[in-house]
Formats: structure tokens, C-alpha cells, sequence
């Protein structure tokens, strides 16, 4: 049964997760409903190792003897019975752990779930990359939404992994996908994104001790969130806030440009927001170009030398295949993060490009050389990234 709603129709991050693990575990318990014989099995067999050992003990004359011959021959059967009790319930705890990993997933999926190949004119690509391949949850967020302020997007990078990074992302996602079209300006999102992430970890850390009493004051130390919000409006200028997050890459041709015009405010969490959030002006997203949104797990990445991920060179090899795409832009930023790492990188990788899909001609170029009027950032704090 879904869990209620707040008045309004709003559901906190909590909530969504919750909804989300009860659906992916429907899913699961479905699919065992259907494999009857594995649950008789899972009965059965120790039943039977167990009735072997019995009828050997009771029936068997050479259970009887105390030679060393007839020892031996206990022990060995004994050691077998044992053997496959162990073999049997190691085969259950990782089924049962496969299972737990599937219903992770499946509520992970839900949470990010994949965006639209089209979006207001823009076309889009994302994917992740978790670092643990026996990992299924971790802290990268990414979602992209229209709204009649233009298409929004959020990227960011929870601290931690596993459901308590899940538990955060959820609250983020909720956040952003109500904020976004509501609040008028991008500041404002901010602030609601803001606003979220301290409800959230109040309420996480008055359910994990809950002797601590109503309100913790430091509800979850050293717990941050980085964030990218981008705005790209209908005549496709590009308006940015940053909080300790990467900045995006411009793809123009085959020429590649890191749109880094301040420098980041704190991440969410350990620091409050200043009293003026004025986005940042990354000039206009012309047809054809795109924007390259990435975690700091793509730039971090290094080799068995230790030498870092080469981004810039990569995405400059991949726009040399023209016209530009987003779905090859990200095949081939993942296939030589790969190679550079062995298959294996330290950290979750997410990556999210959008290309400008409209016919519609913008009007003259303006990136870099004045910023239009409210646009500048005032007080520009720098990043604190761990």
C-alpha cells in the first residue's frame, strides 16, 4: 500500500524511497512466488544431509566399531554431511543477498530513473558507473526536467554510499523535481534543495537515535551534497549555481571549453548558503553544441600510475565525430574511462549531456565577453570538496 501523501500531494525523500524499495521488492517476491521448487529445496536438503547422518549413526554397524578403520569411515561421512549443510546454506545467504541486491537496485532505478531522449528540443543522454561492482546503490544524482522557466537540470554527489546515500539522493531528487517548477528563479531551488537536505538529515538522525530527543543540533556529521543547477532557457541561454560540483563542458564543433566562470559556493550541508544567490551567465547553448555535466568521479579517475583521467582530450576525441551526439559522446567518455582504469575506478562516475536540438536560430553569440544584467555572482565562496 503506497504511503500517504502530505497535504498538497508533496512526499519527502523518505517517503519516495520507501515507496520505491516496496515496489522492487514486490517484484522480487513475485518471481520467488514462482519457483516453488526452490523453497522445497531449500527445506529439503538439509532435512536430508541430516537423515543421512541419522540413519548412519543408528543403523549402520560400521557407526558401531571403534577400529581406525571405521573411524575414519564415520569421520569421512560426518564431514561430508557437514560439507554439504555448509555448501547448502552458503548457496541460500547469497541468493538471499542477490535478492537484497536486486530490490537496491530496483529502488535505485526508480529513484534515477532514465531520462528521455528528448527534452523542449534538447536531446539527451546519462548514464553511471559504480565504482564496487558488488555495490547496486550509491550517491550520484542526475535529473533533467522542463518547466516553463526552461529545462532544469541537477547534477550532484551524495557523501557515502550505500542506503543512507540512497536515503539522501531520494530526498534531493524530491526536492528538486517539486522546486524546480515552483520557485521562479534558480536561486531559489537552491534554497529549497537546501532546506530539504536539513529536514532530511534531522529526521535521519532522530531515527537513528532517537534518545537524543526531538531535535539534534548536528543531526548528521560531515554529511555534504555537491550540486550543479543549470537553467537553459528557451532561446538557450545557460544560467549556472554551483555548489563545490564540477563545472559542465561546453561542446562547440570540435572545439571543448570548461564553462568555470566563479568559483563554487560550499557543498550543501556542512556550511549555510549566502543571503545572495545570483546563477552564474554561461553564454548561449547554440544549435548543435552540447553540454557535458560529469561527477568528480570522471576527473579523479587514475590509472595503475596514478595519472588522472584525461577528460578534456577524450571528450576533444569525441567531438570530432560530427554531427554531435550525446548517446556517442557518452559511449566514448565510458569506454576510455574503462580502459584508463582497468575496468575498475576508485569512485562512482556520472555523466549527463545535452545537445541543442532546436532549428529555431538564437541570436548573436555572447559567452565570455559580459555577462547580462543580474547574472554576475555576488560574493563568489570557494569549494570545499572531501
Amino acid at each position: 500500500m503506497p504511503a500517504p501523501a502530505r497535504p498538497g500531494g508533496r512526499r519527502t525523500g523518505r517517503e519516495e524511497l520507501g515507496e520505491a524499495v516496496r515496489r522492487a521488492a514486490r517484484r522480487v517476491r513475485c518471481r520467488a512466488a514462482r519457483q516453488p521448487l526452490r523453497r522445497i529445496l531449500t527445506l529439503g536438503l538439509p532435512t536430508a544431509w541430516g537423515a543421512t547422518a541419522l540413519t548412519y549413526k543408528l543403523t549402520c554397524p560400521l557407526a558401531e566399531q571403534t577400529g581406525l578403520g571405521a573411524r575414519i569411515a564415520t569421520g569421512a561421512v560426518f564431514f561430508a554431511v557437514g560439507t554439504g549443510i555448509v555448501v547448502h546454506v552458503r548457496r541460500t545467504l547469497l541468493r538471499e543477498l542477490r535478492r537484497a541486491r536486486r530490490v537496491a537496485g530496483a529502488a535505485q532505478s526508480v529513484l534515477l530513473r532514465p531520462l528521455p531522449p528528448r527534452i523542449d528540443g534538447l536531446n539527451v543522454a546519462a548514464g553511471r558507473l559504480c565504482a564496487d561492482r558488488e555495490a547496486t546503490v550509491g550517491g550520484d544524482l542526475y535529473e533533467a526536467v522542463a518547466t516553463e522557466h526552461g529545462v532544469r537540470v541537477v547534477m550532484g554527489d551524495v557523501r557515502g554510499h550505500g542506503l543512507g546515500a540512497l536515503a539522501t539522493v531520494a530526498a534531493v531528487l524530491g526536492g528538486f523535481r517539486e522546486a524546480a517548477h515552483d520557485e521562479p528563479d534558480l536561486g531559489g531551488v537552491l534554497r529549497r534543495l537546501e532546506r530539504t537536505l536539513a529536514r532530511h538529515l534531522r529526521e535521519r538522525a532522530r531515527a537513528e537515535h532517537p534518545s537524543a530527543g526531538p531535535a539534534p543540533r548536528d543531526p548528521v556529521a560531515e554529511e555534504f551534497v555537491t550540486l550543479l543547477l543549470v537553467e537553459i532557457r528557451g532561446d538557450g541561454e545557460v544560467r549556472a549555481l554551483n555548489c563545490g560540483h564540477p563545472w559542465p563542458y561546453l561542446l562547440s564543433g570540435t572545439r571543448v571549453e570548461q564553462l568555470a566562470r566563479a568559483d563554487p559556493f560550499p557543498p550543501l550541508g556542512p556550511f549555510p548558503l549566502p543571503a545572495e544567490l545570483s546563477p552564474v551567465w554561461l553564454g548561449r547553448l547554440l544549435p548543435g553544441e552540447a553540454l557535458f555535466l560529469h561527477t568528480d568521479g570522471a576527473e579523479d579517475a587514475r590509472d595503475a600510475h596514478g595519472r588522472f583521467f584525461p577528460l578534456p582530450a577524450v571528450l576533444a576525441d569525441a567531438v570530432r565525430v560530427q554531427p554531435l551526439s550525446p548517446q556517442t559522446v557518452l559511449h566514448r567518455v565510458f569506454t576510455a574511462l574503462l580502459c584508463h582504469t582497468r575496468g575498475a575506478p576508485a569512485d562512482d562516475v556520472a555523466l549527463l549531456v545535452l545537445t541543442n536540438g532546436r532549428r529555431t536560430p538564437l541570436g548573436t553569440r555572447g559567452r565570455g565577453t559580459g555577462d547580462p544584467a543580474g547574472a554576475r555572482p555576488a560574493h563568489p565562496q570557494p569549494t570545499h570538496r572531501g
